[in-house]
């Protein structure tokens, strides 16, 4: 089977199934999902890990900023709300030891293939301080020309000249924050921020020779409705962005205190959230983006609708990346990393971060070992959510002794039904997710899963659409 997907696939939003298949589940940028690492998981299995990987093989790099100056009531990243800028310059510095302390397991400066800066707000550093976390990483790697090496922005807090500084230090794609640009909206979630500034942001980027320019909406926010959500959409699509993020707002003041300053009356229920998701689908199918999967879209020439449509698209910590799947380094408070089989967390704590690496130890919280179970179904839902389809021959047992229907009896089951409602094309050889299945492929990847089969988890996922 060719597990190349159609760039050209018609969009099918099919409102009334979505909303009669309401759930809640994983968005799966890994698997096993993070809610079952343990805290058995010990600093020596990373270590191991990272020992046992091939010396020649690239890495990715992923560097956790937690910092905000003010906070956005919807947020539940973990995040500092701090103004005081020199907390900073400490957290560099414990960031450069655990950098050395994780270079010391690996030989020579590996090639640097994908590098990515995220928060809270990275670029609540300054000048000084962004050149200072560079010099760290130019010690233990390889930048390379063909590299992806992204960060996340704030428009409020950045200049034209910062991002043309981020361009020279190395950087060449970025995620924009913008949410809603309606007045009445940022208000109620205290995210105050111009087109005006967006736009010259976006504008530097281009001028410092960007490769792409990725976009953060949010549906679902007090006050939007239809209206105001199509407006935002106007002004966004002016700036002309190569990639679009439209994120489900889920409101959880149980969970997350922010959430507690916005009142609950003014979030949109759920039939208005389907409809302004459904509206800003087929307007941004109007205007020629591809839907990628679950809330991205680019450009048809953009290098993620390429990935798609060549099979090389990959879902990680991140989201969707074009790059090819790689083992990933993770620095910073909270932060998740990955080595082969092997996935870790960082403490969550500023303060037991800080001590762990005064004592001289990676400050590892928990994590998780993959059996091989888990790594077949960690490639099987990998196909699912960046390719559409699967092809069985690539899941059989290794000794033969049974056919995909066989080895994963339970699951066919509950395929059946999907497939009746249109999800998904089933045949002895393999399965197609359909076009209105892409829109509820967290849904078809959640039968695979066999942590949710067999226990059930405290966490309290986000909806699937």
């Amino acid at each position: 089977m060719n597990l190349t997907a159609d760039t050209a696939v018609r969009i099918e939003f099919d409102r009334d199934l979505i909303a009669a298949l309401p759930a809640s589940g994983p968005r799966y940028t890994s698997y096993p999902t993070a809610d079952r690492f343990y805290s058995g998981f010990q600093a020596a299995d990373y270590s191991a890990a990272l020992r046992a990987r091939p010396a020649d093989a690239p890495l990715s790099l992923y560097i956790h900023i937690p910092f905000c100056n003010t906070i956005c009531y919807y947020c539940g990243c973990n995040k500092i709300i701090t103004k005081d800028q020199s907390r900073a310059d400490t957290y560099l510095r414990y960031l450069d030891r655990e950098l050395a302390l994780q270079a010391a397991h690996w030989q020579g400066k590996p090639e640097l293939a994908q590098l990515h800066f995220g928060g809270g707000t990275p670029t609540f550093l300054d000048e000084a301080q962004l050149a200072s976390v560079f010099d760290s990483i130019r010690r233990h790697f390889t930048l390379v020309p063909h590299g992806e090496y992204s960060i996340e922005i704030d428009p409020r807090k950045v200049s034209r000249d910062t991002v043309l500084f981020l361009g020279r230090l190395g950087f060449n794609r970025m995620s924009v924050g913008i949410q809603d640009f309606d007045p009445r909206v940022q208000a109620a979630v205290n995210r105050i921020q111009s087109e005006a500034e967006t736009r010259t942001v976006i504008e530097a980027a281009r001028e410092a020779g960007f490769r792409s320019v990725s976009v953060d909406l949010i549906y679902g926010l007090p006050h939007q409705d239809t209206a105001t959500m199509r407006r935002t959409l106007e002004q966004v699509l002016s700036l002309d962005p190569d990639r679009l993020a439209v994120y489900h707002y889920a409101h959880l003041p149980h969970l997350f205190k922010p959430q507690r300053r916005i009142d609950t009356a003014a979030v949109p229920d759920s039939s208005l959230k389907l409809d302004i998701l459904q509206n800003t689908v087929h307007m941004l199918d109007e205007r020629g983006y591809v839907f990628i999967g679950m809330d991205h879209f680019a450009k048809p020439d953009d290098e993620l609708a390429r990935a798609l449509e060549n099979g090389r698209l990959q879902r990680n910590f991140q989201g969707y990346s074009t790059h090819a799947d790689c083992d990933l380094v993770a620095v910073g408070v909270s932060s998740i990393g990955k080595i082969d089989r092997v996935y870790s967390q960082n403490e969550k704590d500023i303060d037991a971060y800080y001590a762990a690496l005064d004592a001289g130890r990676l400050p590892v919280m928990r994590g998780y070992v993959l059996n091989d179970d888990d790594v077949l179904r960690r490639g099987l839902i990998q196909d699912l959510m960046c390719r559409f389809a699967l092809d069985f021959a690539d899941y059989l047992p290794a000794d033969g002794s049974a056919s995909f229907q066989e080895a994963f009896a339970a699951e066919w089951a509950d395929l059946q039904p999907l497939a009746q409602l249109g999800l998904l094309e089933l045949d002895e050889h393999g399965l197609t997710v359909t076009p209105k299945g892409r829109f509820l492929i967290r849904n078809i990847a959640m039968v695979f899963d066999a942590h949710l089969r067999h226990r059930q988890s405290s966490v309290s996922y986000s909806q699937t659409v």
